[in-house]
């Protein structure tokens, strides 16, 4: 086998391309190398150092992976960054998507997609109830897996783009504790006509619901629970799996 048999290909994406100064690297593939012991042998083959840090996810051709996962020559690596690119939000000319402890405010996102080109907007809320099958609730908490909940809200939006003709899109979803009459999530779609606006916002909130590791307890009087459409739903906390 030659030398350049025993190769792998280390691709970098978004900022990780800016910083290492090359979109990929070349290195040789050693005997119980792991994916982790490719990127520190990429960084160091890079005009220069990425710096990926903890929340880049790793892809192994093409199927995301952990980092002890054992490598072969032939094989082809991805350093994915979060599409916020680490700060919590993604901010384009297009779209905006955020997922915060901050307590959310519907207007900038209503305001960021409305424009003079297209004549629907629709802006969807979701908010805390205070009461929710006979229980009364007393707040709710939300916990995201990131940066993957990013990666599918960026998914879905491009699902969304594939369906209907639409103009920008903001999407806002909490983490953390929310209370009783605060929002929890906002949907803000633009769109030159009402129709595809209004399927458009309703697709992304089912779609959040299967396919974005989002979750929400709910926390009552007398007890918790874990709700929705994720694993462990209805399940009383201290069982969830």
């Amino acid at each position: 086998m030659t030398n350049s048999d025993q190769k792998i290909s280390v691709l970098f994406f978004a900022v990780l391309h800016e910083r290492a100064g090359t979109r990929s690297v070349t290195i040789t593939a050693t005997d119980g190398m792991t994916v982790d012991d490719a990127v520190v042998a990429a960084r160091k083959a890079a005009p220069s150092d990425p710096q990926p840090g903890t929340s880049v996810m790793l892809a192994l051709n093409s199927v995301y992976v952990k980092g002890d996962q054992l490598v072969q020559a032939g094989d082809e690596i991805a350093l994915i960054p979060p599409v916020s690119g680490g700060s919590g939000d993604i901010k384009t000319d297009f779209d905006w998507v955020f997922i915060t402890p901050e307590k959310l405010q519907e207007k900038p996102l209503t305001d960021f997609v409305t424009t003079g080109i297209d004549g629907a907007v629709v802006t969807f809320l979701g908010v805390t109830r205070c009461v929710n099958e006979g229980r009364n609730v007393e707040y709710l908490e939300y916990e995201a897996y990131l940066p993957m909940a990013e990666n599918k809200i960026a998914e879905i939006i491009s699902e969304m783009r594939a369906k209907w003709e639409l103009g920008k899109i903001a999407i806002a979803h909490r983490t953390g504790r929310v209370d009783i009459g605060e929002t929890s999530m906002v949907v803000a779609v633009g769109s030159a006509h009402r129709r595809p606006a209004f399927e458009s916002a309703l697709y992304f909130v089912d779609r959040l619901k299967e396919i974005v590791p989002i979750w929400k307890k709910e926390l009552f009087v007398g007890g918790e629970v874990w709700i929705g459409d994720t694993s462990g739903a209805g399940k009383p906390a201290e069982l969830a799996d």
